[in-house]
Formats: structure tokens, sequence, C-alpha cells
């Protein structure tokens, strides 16, 4: 019989129900949970996560816009922007950048320059901006990066507008540069308005004017896939260029000044005394601005900073000499506006040397002139007779007679770190240096030595004041700015600084004519400059001492070493009738005022009134990639 066992077909279906329960809570249980989190997703966190994924969908991107150009009087560029590729990444799409840095170094070249400039930038800049590792790729480069960038995660090659300075370092000192945006111009801009700029104007009018040449940023939104690639353009708003500047400079006297300098350090400052507009603002030796826009190599640099003729030193705005005998004519001028209210011989007569009252003191002149006046004095550069003007008008007087013309005070022009000069005083000198002031303090400053000292700029300004009898300008090298969207221009407004009032107006006159005989009479210091002049020129001459003069033996130029030789001065301005240029000249040691610095003056005098040098300013192609 066999034993079959029976099912309980009641308690299984108990089971199965009680399973069925419990997987039926679970599935309720993970449903409710989906729901809940859905909600949550869905409605309480539906802005966070929408913003999130419009992220990952659009990018904004910023336009940055092109600078403004740099324009000479004549419309000649003095600075300007041409498009090149640049190597960027974008940090934040980045997981590791040294591998990534390892790889793109064997597709172009990368120096420990950029490495150090990009590294900075990482420091410095949000990581959700393009940075740039390389500048100026040619295409053979662009080309490499091209071909690999759907591989290159967070790498982008962009064309972007460089600056390019086209006349090399012609006018350097005045135009300046621009170069990559450091922590330190971090902390003075706002960098919403500079994102995706590179740049800003460092020195010069690149960064007197930086505000009218930056532009606006623009915004691009673009859509972008999952490895951040762009993939199409939705919405642009686009960039604001800068203003352009329209300069008082003329590019052509500018390379005529330049060249005229040669190999010398020196500077040359031309002014319109109607407007104060510069006109030539030349120092040189002259470097290439080019080599500061992406970053100039620590070699070079050092080169440039260690050179002994020191070409990154701004002579004609931050120069200061001692204006030796270019002096007199101001001091002349007080001694025709003194009249009788001084003890001062008019009719003095030149032994070649002058002893100081009272003391057993001497000082020479540079030959023994004879019987002169202050005509002749001026003409011929006789220091005994402004050693006894000096003495009769004392300290006082003579601070008196420089300060309305601008001394020892920077003028104000469009350019940074000016230096002021010194006009010296008795106060001045104890307060500085601990020292009274001495008799043969004021003997010295009567021939402009000593401790007064002026810069290029300065004199010309002086010179200028001079040639509008008294009007002195604020000198500017900006003329006007142009918006490139409209053409429309906006004219700087110059006004005068001051008004010097003379008790006795023709003394403005009689003070041109003596420089004017400076130039044009037979015993003048400048007479070669103006024997064949077709115009006239009213000039001074003078020559500024660099070391002490053994009293035994003289001054012997081929016995002094280059560097302790003398300084030449001239300052002038023309046509005598109607000024239309005024001007100063220094050359560095290089001894004669008449012989040195005035044939430069003339040079540069030809070109602006008269024009026509062969001189070659028309722009050069920015230099080939190497």
């Amino acid at each position: 019989m066999l034993n079959i066992p029976l099912k309980d077909y009641l308690r299984e279906t108990r089971i199965f129900n009680t399973r069925l329960g419990a997987a039926g809570t679970v599935v309720a249980a993970m449903t409710l949970l989906l729901l809940a989190r859905l909600v949550y997703v869905q409605v309480i966190e539906h802005r966070h996560y929408a913003t999130l994924s419009q992220a990952n969908r659009i990018k904004t991107v910023p336009v940055p816009p092109a600078r403004g150009l740099i324009l000479d009087r004549n419309g000649v560029v003095l600075a300007q922007n041409f498009p090149v590729y640049t190597l960027e990444i974008v940090p934040e799409q980045v997981e590791d950048m040294d591998a990534l840095l390892a790889e793109l170094g064997t597709l172009v070249r990368i120096t420990p320059s950029d490495l150090k400039n990009f590294e900075r930038q990482l420091r410095e800049r949000p990581r959700f901006e393009g940075l740039a590792l390389r500048a100026h790729l040619n295409e053979e480069e662009a080309a490499r990066i091209a071909v690999r960038l759907p591989f290159l995660r967070g790498v982008e090659l962009r064309a972007r507008l460089q600056r390019h300075y086209p006349l090399g370092g012609l006018a350097v000192h005045a135009l300046g540069y621009v170069s990559r945006i450091s922590g330190r111009d971090l902390a003075r801009i706002d960098p919403s308005a500079y994102r995706g700029i590179q740049h800003i104007g460092k020195l010069g009018l690149e960064y007197t004017y930086e505000n009218l040449l930056v532009g606006t940023v623009g915004i691009e939104k673009v859509e972008i896939n999952a490895h951040g690639r762009e993939l199409r353009t939705l919405e642009r708003q686009p960039p604001v260029p800068g203003k352009d500047l329209h300069l008082s400079l003329d590019a052509r006297a500018q390379a005529v000044a330049e060249q005229a300098l040669g190999e010398r350090r020196g500077a040359v400052v031309a002014i319109d005394p109607a407007t104060g507009g510069v006109l030539v603002f030349a120092s040189t030796p002259t470097y290439d601005p080019n080599a500061f826009v992406n970053g100039i190599d620590a070699a070079s640099y050092r080169a440039l900073l260690h050179d002994p003729d020191r070409p990154l030193i701004n002579r004609a705005l931050r120069g200061q000499y001692a204006p030796g005998s270019t002096i007199k004519p101001f001091y002349g001028l007080a001694d025709l506006e003194a009249g009788d209210d001084i003890d001062m011989e008019r009719d003095v007569y030149c032994t070649g040397t002058y002893h100081l009252p009272g003391t057993s003191a001497r000082f020479g002149d540079w030959k023994a002139h004879g019987r002169v006046r202050l005509r002749d004095a001026i003409a011929q550069s006789c220091d005994v007779y402004f050693y006894r003007l000096a003495v009769a008008l004392g300290a006082e007087r003579l601070r008196l007679a420089l300060e309305p013309f601008g001394f020892g005070a920077p003028t104000g022009i469009d350019l940074p770190e000016e230096k002021a000069g010194l006009v010296p005083s008795p106060e001045w000198k104890l307060r500085a240096r601990k020292e009274p002031w001495y008799a043969g303090d004021t003997v010295v400053a009567g021939i402009g030595q000593g401790l007064i000292l002026a810069t290029p700029l300065q004199l010309a300004n002086a010179a200028a004041t001079l040639a509008a009898h008294g009007t002195r300008m604020k000198p500017t090298l900006l003329d006007a700015w142009e918006d490139p969207l409209t053409d429309e221009r906006t004219e700087v407004v110059r006004q005068p600084v001051r008004r010097i009032r003379l008790a006795d107006p023709h003394n403005w006159a009689k003070i041109t004519g003596y420089m004017a005989d400076v130039v044009h009479s037979r015993k003048g210091t400048a007479q070669r400059i103006g024997y064949d002049a077709p115009y006239h020129i009213a000039g001074k001459t003078g020559t500024a001492q660099v070391a002490a003069i053994d009293p035994v033996e003289g001054y012997d130029e081929d016995k002094v070493p280059e560097r302790l030789r003398d300084h030449a001065l001239f300052i002038a301005f023309a046509p005598v009738e109607a000024p239309k240029v005024a001007l100063a000249v220094i050359v560095e040691n290089g001894g004669s005022g008449s012989g040195t610095a005035a044939p430069i003056a003339r040079r540069v005098l030809d070109q602006l009134l008269l024009g026509g040098a062969d001189v070659s300013v028309g722009a050069r192609p920015p230099a080939p990639v190497q």
C-alpha cells in the first residue's frame, strides 16, 4: 500500500499570501521612496537642478573687445591689433593638468616662461575662464592642436586680437605697452569688466588711457556637449571696441629726433606753445615694446635692466638734470623786470673769473667775454654776468623767477610717474640736507648748476611758455578720441595752467630777441645752426657739469671718461615771429650744447616746420613666429 502524503493547501496558501504581502510592502515602500525622491527633485529642488542642467548644456563665454588704436596727428598707426591663434585651457574641465600639459608639450613648443605665466593665471584667475598657455601659434602649430582637440578635454584654440606696435621702439616711452594682467592689476580693476581679457596697459599712454582703450566685454551663450565642446552659438551680445586715440605726436618728427640722437643717451621734447600738444617725445635708447606683450623672458629682461645705457628709463619724463645755461633767459627776464630795484651793474666786464665779494671763492667762465650787457650775456652765454645777477637777486628771487614757468613741479602731462625736478631754497636745503645755504649756492644757481634740477619736459614747457609770452599750457599727448563704431570724435579741451604777467610786457619781445641772437648773431653760441635757416630761431645753449673740475687742470674733454663728460643742452622756439614749436634737447655726456644738442634741435625744427624728410614710418607687419 502506497503511503502518499497529502498536501496542506491551506498552509501553502497562507505562506504564499504572507510572502506576497511582504513583497508588496517592500515594493510599496520603494515606490513611496521613489515618489518622494521624485517630488524632492522635481518640485522642491527644481530650480537648483534646472540650473545645473542648463549649465551642462549652455556655457556663457566672454568675448573680449578689440583694443582701441593709437594714431599720430597724421593718422600713422602707432599701436594696433592683429589676429593670432591662442592655446587656452579651461581648468575646471581638466582632470589631470600635469598630464594635459605634458601632452600639449608634444604638439607645440611650451617654454618655462609660458608655464610660469600659466601657473600665475591659475592662481589669480577664475577656473571657469580660458587661460592662455601659448599665444601667437603659427599655422602649423594651430593645425596640430586642431586635429587633437576632440581628445583634449578643457583645451580651446581661439583666434584672439593681440597688441602690436608696428614701428617697434619708436616713441615707446610715450606709448608704453600692454602686458598680461597680474595679481597687482586685478587688485585695482573690476575683474568682471576684464573677463576674457588677457592684457592691460602697463606704462605710458596705454596705462593712462586704459579706460578709453579697453572697450566692453561681450557675451556668447553656446551649446556644449558632455565633453565641453561647443556645438553652436545660441545668443550673442557683441563686444564694444575701445576708443581710438589720436595724438598730437608727429611720428615723422619723432623718428627724426630719435635718429638724430642715435646711439647716445638723451631726450628731445617738442611742444606746440599755443595748445600744449606734445609733438615729439623722444628718449634714447629705446626698446621694442612688442617683447613685453606676452611676457618678456627673464634673460631678455635682465639684459634690458642691466644695460649701462638704461633704455627702460624715460629720460624725457623722469631724467632730472642740471639745466645749465638754458636757465639764463628766465633769469634774464627777471633782470629786465627788476630794473633798478637790484644793485646790479648792467654793463659787466668779464675777465673769465668771478670773485665772490667778501670771500676768496672764485668761479670760472668758459672764456673771457670782455664787456657785456644782458643781450650779449645771453647770446654769448657769459657766466660772469649771471654770477653777478644771481648774487644781486638773491636765492628767493631766483626761485620766484623760475617757478612761474613750471620749474620744480610736475607739468601734469598725461603720462604716469613724472618727476618734479627741483628749485632749491635755503629752507629746502636745511630741511632735506640738514645744511645751511651758502653764498656759493646762490652763485652757481645763476648758471643752472648746483642743486637745481629740471626734466627735459619741464625745459620744453618753459620754452613754450616764453614763446607764448607767459601763457603756460599743460602739455598733453592726446588730441582726441574716436568711437570706431560711430566715428564720433571727442576733442581734448585744453586750458592755460597759468598766465604770467610782467610789469613791462615789452620784456617778452626783448628776451626773445636776445635768444634769437644766440642763433643768428655773429657771436651767438648756436650760430652754426642759424646761418642757413629759412626761419628765425630763438634759442639758448647749455652745458651741465657732471663731475667736479680740477681748478688747476681745468676741463679737458679728451682726458675725461665718457660718462663723466658734461651734458649738452639746448632750448629753442620757432619761428620767432609766430612760434609754432618749442623744444628742449639734452644729450647725456654730449659735451657742448652748441656742437651736439643744437644741431639735433635744428633737424627736428626743420621736420616740424618744413617737412619733407625722407623718414620711413609706415606700418611694418608683425615679426614671423619662430
